[in-house]
């Protein structure tokens, strides 16, 4: 439901310029093509910002999901093999899920086994600065949309201007009274069609935007869940580890005494 909702909402992208046929009940052969040409050279660009927002809706609306953040199967998985301290079947999952969270075990794991020395801190902040760069991903993929919806009136208002200088310079060069008059108007209308189209691109652009920054938030809170879940059992195996060493340590030194080696 949530998906048809989006799609239907996509189509006011391009239903502006189609409902401002109805504005003019006399003429009956007026057209989108019409309304485009009469709006002038700028209708176009304008045409190609309104392709782009719906290609993004719909590319957005089909891959901005929980699945391709952070998966449950991929979590049950990392956190088996990470208590079996098999890091390198952990690695080949990670190669295998396109996945945000894969991504960043991925880096971890790798950084862990490539620096043996390294203390659980400096995994840690190699983990820290990879979540970091895959919620910047995430957050700049939906910033084209709102790009979208701040320049597409920007261009409609550029085409107004355009048209208003074009008006008022045959005001400068022509004498306007009776009928003329009327053609006047219809030159300014023109001018503002443009202002419409960026008017009704944008709008739409700036609310999906919107619904889409609502939903990588969350998902960007997910995924900070699930990376903490895999340090803290990285940590555990890493204080586990540690015990470990101690415990030997203390057993070398104790068999090293010179009262266990005469045997007292």
């Amino acid at each position: 439901m949530n998906i048809i909702f989006r799609i239907s909402l996509a189509l006011l992208l391009t239903s502006g310029l189609v409902g401002a046929q109805e504005m003019d009940p006399d003429n009956k052969d007026l057209t989108l093509l019409n309304l485009v040409e009469e709006a002038g050279f700028l209708a176009w660009p304008l045409a190609a910002l309104s392709v782009a927002a719906v290609f993004l809706i719909i590319f957005y609306t089909l891959t901005i999901r929980k699945g391709a953040v952070v998966s449950g199967r991929f979590m049950r998985s990392a956190d088996s093999l990470i208590r079996k301290q098999d890091y390198i079947g952990l690695l080949k999952i990670c190669k295998r899920q396109d996945q945000c969270i894969s991504r960043i075990t991925a880096k971890t794991v790798e950084f862990a086994t490539k620096n043996p020395l390294a203390s659980f801190e400096e995994v840690r902040e190699v983990t820290e600065a990879e979540g970091s760069r895959q919620a910047s991903l995430l957050h700049q993929r939906i910033q084209y949309l709102a790009d979208i919806g701040a320049i597409a009136p920007m261009v409609g208002l550029l085409g107004t201007v355009v048209g208003m200088i074009k008006a008022f310079r045959e005001i400068a060069q022509h004498s306007f009274v009776g009928s003329k008059q009327t053609g006047l108007a219809s030159g300014v209308s023109e001018a503002l069609l443009t202002t419409a189209g960026g008017l009704c691109i944008g709008i739409p652009a700036l609310i999906f935007y919107s619904l889409f920054r609502g939903k990588v938030q969350g998902l960007v809170a997910e995924l900070e869940a699930a990376s903490t879940h895999i340090m803290a059992l990285l940590a555990a195996q890493y204080k586990r580890a540690s015990i470990g060493k101690a415990r030997v340590g203390k057993q070398k030194n104790e068999s090293n005494r010179p009262a266990d080696i005469q045997g007292i």
